[in-house]
């Protein structure tokens, strides 16, 4: 099983040991300023409450919802709640989240009534199982399979994943592609293919044997084989032009997952920017093929939304999906970020290991979230998206350098200050900031499927 970045590598928290300079919290004027322009919001789980908050977005093309952890309930209630106000109020028709192609087709399927589609294993699988297999997606993948029923299937929102890690799944899924639209090139992208299929449960050790000169890499077969299937476009969109979609993009995603796992051996930001860049392309292909009307959130973590160029990431090198989107996009993008400051969340105590729900600590003093918990406020949107008057001042302070804290998969309460806390500029990073004082940890769902559960239903094994 391969090791992600999503648990935040000590490589990133290494440049804030360097620059920590820090040592004091927030000032007075800060924080009093943090309350003066906080407005206090109802429960994330009051959709209907909540949503509205958000109005004030629906001008964007594309809004990044982050996450401070990949495992606190607030977090993906709050999302779903704004997602769903986005895609009822102000036309946004694709959710776009950092999770794996295939299996994000499935939950796809379920929720625009598609035929469930050709896998070689079950979905959402893969460590950390519960990051999407659980009960507050399962809630929002429900409303929205209700919410499309009733539309026609070109208006329906589309539910996509944007990550690099199914090499297995996305090969099984060109083949099966052109089985059924082209059976003999189906051969010869097998004959390509074979070059990693030995590899593709566990292509670290691909990327290991290239790397260690131990055997050739497959970079032109899988090239070669994107080539052919963009070359023949036209022939395949006659039959089937959602089919050929899905077909092209897992072809993407084989020739970036051979990439990944060879440059993940020459450092993690090489590794880290070709993952953000290949979501990023993703995000494009995805609002191209939607058409001029495309609009796209984006749920992933802060470290992958927010502007990198703001954070210790950027200073050592790594850029990510915020500030490619803030480059591309300019004020039609707006990156929200994420915090809280205790509870429980749900990670793993090393990669690959079992669930556990975890307390948070308390937020160090020379963070961002401690001067958040010293507003006194329990649940806050603080905004300086239009930087004008009295918001270009909060912009200001926020200026200032301070920790932030990132918690991904695994969370090490024992060596918190360098596993999970980086510098940042906030002002800079988000145009806007959710706060949670105190969170819980999501709900993982159970290997059981429900009596009566469409065949598309995402998350029965």
């Amino acid at each position: 099983m391969q090791r992600s970045h999503v648990d935040y590598r000590n490589s990133c928290m290494g440049i804030v040991e360097l620059r920590d300079n820090v040592d004091g919290g927030a000032s007075d004027e800060m924080v009093d300023a943090l309350r003066a322009h906080a407005e206090s919001l109802p429960s994330p789980y009051d959709h209907e409450d909540f949503g509205p908050f958000f109005d004030r977005y629906g001008d964007a093309r594309v809004v990044l919802l982050g996450e401070a952890t990949h495992g606190s309930s607030e977090f993906y209630a709050a999302r779903a709640a704004i997602t769903r106000r986005l895609i009822t109020h102000h036309g946004f028709n694709i959710v776009a989240v950092e999770a794996d192609w295939p299996d994000a087709a499935h939950i796809d399927a379920y929720v625009r009534h598609h035929a469930a589609r050709p896998r070689r294993g079950d979905s959402f699988v893969r460590f950390p199982t519960w990051m999407w297999r659980n009960a507050e997606l399962l809630a929002f993948a429900d409303w929205l399979r209700h919410h499309n029923e009733a539309l026609p299937a070109e208006q329906r929102t589309a539910f996509r994943g944007l990550d690099v890690y199914s090499l297995g799944e996305s090969i099984h899924a060109v083949l099966a592609y052109l089985d059924r639209v082209d059976p003999a090139e189906a051969g010869k992208a097998r004959a390509r293919y074979g070059c990693l299929t030995p590899w593709q449960d566990d292509p670290v050790l691909y990327g290991r044997a290239v790397v260690y000169g131990q055997r050739d890499s497959c970079e032109d077969q899988v090239v070669a084989q994107l080539g052919e299937l963009l070359a023949a476009r036209l022939g395949y969109l006659k039959d089937d032009g959602e089919a050929y979609f899905d077909a092209a993009q897992n072809a993407r995603i084989i020739r970036a997952a051979e990439r990944y796992y060879r440059v993940m051996y020459q450092g993690s930001a090489a590794s880290w920017n070709l993952r953000d860049r290949h979501m990023f392309d993703t995000l494009q292909a995805l609002l191209a093929h939607q058409g001029p009307q495309a609009k796209a959130v984006v749920w992933a973590h802060n470290s992958h939304i927010g502007n990198a160029a703001a954070t210790a990431m950027g200073w050592s090198g790594e850029f990510n999906i915020g500030q490619l989107c803030r480059n591309a996009y300019g004020e039609d993008a707006v990156l929200i970020g994420f915090g809280t400051d205790t509870g429980t969340v749900a990670a793993a105590s090393d990669w690959g290991g079992e669930m556990e729900i975890k307390t948070v600590r308390p937020a160090r003093q020379d963070s961002y979230e401690h001067a958040f918990r010293r507003t006194g406020l329990a649940r806050t949107l603080t905004d300086w998206r239009s930087r004008t008057g009295d918001k270009a001042a909060l912009a200001e302070l926020l200026s200032t350098p301070y920790l932030e804290r990132a918690i991904g998969v695994v969370y090490r309460p024992e060596t918190e200050r360098m596993s999970h806390y980086f510098e940042a500029v906030l002002a800079e990073q988000f145009d806007a900031f959710i706060w949670f004082e105190q969170t819980k940890a999501v709900t993982p769902l159970g290997r059981e499927r429900p009596h009566g559960a469409p065949e598309t239903w995402p998350f029965g094994l």
